[in-house]
């Protein structure tokens, strides 16, 4: 199955081209950090979570194990899970994304496992939204 908004965010993934989530993310997305307990709405701010996870996963060898999808015509589900490796902590988890029938992401949530990756994930994302929110 060839679902446009994975196909996308495939291609975001692959070639670190967050430029193209504001195409991919609804306005009203919802983003559910696995450490946050707020969940972050809203385009730009779901963007700045997404491009700091890419940024701090990305360096530790992550890819994308295994795929289920589920798809109607209000939209659809899939459940990516992924696998990367920082600091020698083996990190494994699971993205939940949905998105609608305009093929647009209006849900992202990542759950993480086990507690040393999700702290250590914890500590480099906190580094990374201090960073890119102090860029002017």
């Amino acid at each position: 199955m060839t679902v446009p908004a994975l196909k996308a965010w495939h291609r975001i993934v692959n070639e670190s081209d967050f430029s193209a989530l504001d195409s991919l993310l609804a306005d009203d997305v919802v983003f559910h950090s696995p450490v946050v307990h707020t969940p972050q709405a809203g385009k730009a701010l779901v963007t700045l979570y997404l491009r700091a996870a890419g940024s701090v996963l990305l360096a530790g060898g992550f890819r994308y194990v295994r795929e289920i999808v589920a798809e109607d015509a209000s939209g659809g589900d899939a459940v990516l899970e992924f696998e990367a490796e920082l600091d020698g902590i083996h990190i494994n988890g699971v993205d939940l994304i949905r998105w609608d029938r305009e093929q647009r992401i209006i849900d992202f949530k990542v759950m993480v496992r086990p507690l040393q990756a999700v702290n250590k994930i914890h500590q480099l994302m906190g580094e990374m939204l201090r960073e890119m929110k102090s860029r002017p």
